[in-house]
């Protein structure tokens, strides 16, 4: 689920790397300052994670704010803010500081990885799946999630700072490039379907941040978790003619 970075801030070419974090973490640590660890067992992605888990099992999650994918409990957490590694550690969860252009772990380490709503928002799209790839161990499974078709930009995407859409077949290449090959893919993702809800929380945002903040942890993501939809993974590449946003299992290459 999108957190919101680098809200009100248009694409730009001009921005460093460095402008980019700065803006993310500006509103990001102000997001989990004010808001409540939700267990990964809310959300659709539960079934599908809990058919990956295996024991002995290395797993890492990165960028995963207070909203992990992954159990808690022997999952390795990579984020960037700080509020929220202390509230994932309050819970009991292994969570340091880092970037996904720069994960602080060694090559070939994990056997499964997940980066939900990370990659479309940052600069560097090719650094971020090369770091995933680097720390997968060979035949390990990595879980991401992906906007799709740049010709469906909305007010959506300038909110949750979104930095690019992806042609579906651009998307696949990339990961193909970085060792990844994508073995199954669902429909993914709690966009709001009502232009009007959009410009409300366009209109918080920029006038009521901290009680826009709110009302999206006690109110949205709370109505967006009870009526998500089940996630039904599909063999392959689905047909996304109609699909807005992806979740793709992929496997990383053999050594």
């Amino acid at each position: 689920m999108p957190i919101f970075p680098f809200v009100g801030l248009a694409p730009s070419n001009a921005r460093t790397d460095q402008d980019l974090l700065q803006a993310n973490l500006a509103f990001y640590d102000s997001l989990w300052k004010q808001s409540r660890l939700v267990s990964p067992d809310r959300f659709n992605t539960w079934p599908l994670v809990q058919s990956l888990l295996e024991l002995p099992q290395l797993r890492l999650e990165v960028g995963p704010g207070l909203r992990p994918r992954l159990p808690l409990e022997g999952t390795c957490f990579v984020d960037a803010s700080l509020p929220a590694i202390a509230k994932l550690r309050q819970h009991g969860a292994h969570a340091q500081l880092g970037l996904v252009s720069s994960i602080p772990f060694d090559d070939d380490r994990f056997n499964l990885v997940a980066a939900f709503d990370i990659v479309e928002h940052v600069d560097d799209d090719d650094a971020a799946l090369s770091e995933l790839s680097r720390v997968a161990a060979p035949m390990a499974t990595v879980l991401l999630s992906a906007p799709l078709h740049p010709s469906r930009w909305t007010k959506f995407d300038d909110l949750v700072g979104h930095r690019r859409r992806y042609e579906p077949a651009q998307l696949v290449n990339k990961l193909a490039r970085h060792g990844l090959s994508v073995v199954g893919t669902a429909v993914y993702g709690m966009q709001p379907r009502s232009s009007l809800l959009l410009d409300f929380g366009v209109w918080g945002l920029t006038h009521r941040r901290e009680r826009a903040i709110w009302w999206y942890d006690r109110v949205m993501l709370q109505l967006g978790a009870r009526f998500q939809k089940k996630l039904v993974v599909v063999p392959g590449m689905m047909d996304v003619t109609k699909v807005d946003e992806i979740l793709l299992a992929c496997r990383k290459a053999a050594a």
